[in-house]
């Protein structure tokens, strides 16, 4: 295995994540109203379902994004 092809696919990788996280961050700022970990705390399984959706739709555009 080539160690270009290894380290390029960890680099995308670790970008994945990050845009995920960035992604999630601005989501949460634009819905002040919802606090979603005292909510997941709380055991609601609404915001789990939705926080699950809303990381799966991500990361679909952002591996999208990145091929």
């Amino acid at each position: 295995m080539d160690l270009e092809i290894l380290a390029l696919n960890f680099g995308y990788a670790i970008l994945g994540v990050v845009l995920m996280w960035l992604s999630y961050r601005a989501f949460d700022h634009l819905t002040p109203q919802v606090n979603f970990p005292e909510e997941l705390k709380k055991g609601n399984i609404a915001v789990a379902i939705f926080i699950g959706a809303l990381f799966i739709a991500i990361a679909m555009v952002v591996g999208n994004a990145l091929n």
